[in-house]
């Protein structure tokens, strides 16, 4: 059996290709990868807490390996960072296989391949080409539960941040935006999985708007999450601040 790790972002795609990882007899998923910004303090991307995604971790049981990221990396320094983490994830615990929770873009796929090849690690895509009607379907059916926690305002606007990922939400999507956001329209957190051990109690803080350079490629891997002031040439997106409950 191989061991693996799981490229997780705490958003509905990882957390449903977790679940079809974590059933592949010949995969032992041993740990947890996420980037995170180290000068914002949050996930690249999603702009979730680290104590949101430590939570989850917990509730999976699962070792989770971050990836701390600068305020805005090159590619030579994420590609040197991520390599770092999985080489020291391949010598310390045999790590030999990598999995992503990818479903379209076939340029990412190829990126991702590449890269983890030259570490002599195995990609492996357990949604890939899932439609999005089956995948989300899927999602629901299971038990998942989620909260929509960044939106791309070129695609959707302020009202569809902090929404549950439901089908009022699918319903509610403007033409042409894809179900599963996997063009960015939008990324989440999910505070109940089937593997989790008990569901995660959060709260909503305040809803912002912050301002993301637009990347050049789909793989590159800045983060301007929860920025102070825009830039020229950069894409408006909107965040909840998802907060731990506490009784």
């Amino acid at each position: 059996m191989k061991n693996a790790v799981q490229h997780w972002s705490g958003g509905k795609d990882s957390a449903l290709c977790l679940y079809h990882a974590l059933r592949q007899p010949q995969v032992h998923v041993s740990h947890l990868l996420t980037t995170l910004n180290e000068h914002y303090q949050r996930v690249a991307m999603h702009g979730v807490r680290p104590e949101l995604l430590d939570a989850q971790a917990q509730r999976i049981g699962l070792p989770l390996q971050p990836v701390w990221l600068p305020e805005m990396p090159s590619m030579a320094e994420y590609e040197q960072r991520m390599a770092t983490a999985l080489s020291d994830l391949r010598r310390q615990h045999n790590v030999t296989v990598s999995v992503f929770g990818d479903l379209h873009l076939q340029d990412l796929r190829a990126y991702r391949e590449q890269q983890v090849a030259a570490l002599h690690l195995e990609a492996q895509f357990p949604i890939w080409h899932k439609p999005a009607s089956e995948l989300l379907a899927e999602f629901f059916d299971l038990g998942f539960r989620a909260i929509v926690v960044c939106t791309n305002e070129q695609h959707l606007d302020a009202s569809f941040c902090g929404r549950e990922l439901d089908r009022d939400f699918l319903r509610d999507l403007p033409p042409g935006v894809d179900p599963c956001g996997e063009n960015g329209e939008y990324h989440s957190f999910v505070y109940e999985a089937p593997y989790f051990s008990s569901p995660i109690a959060i709260r909503r803080g305040e809803k912002v708007r912050r301002s993301y350079r637009n990347p050049a490629t789909a793989e590159t891997p800045s983060d301007d999450c929860f920025r102070d002031a825009p830039t020229p040439a950069e894409a408006g997106f909107w965040y909840c601040d998802l907060q731990l409950a506490t009784a």
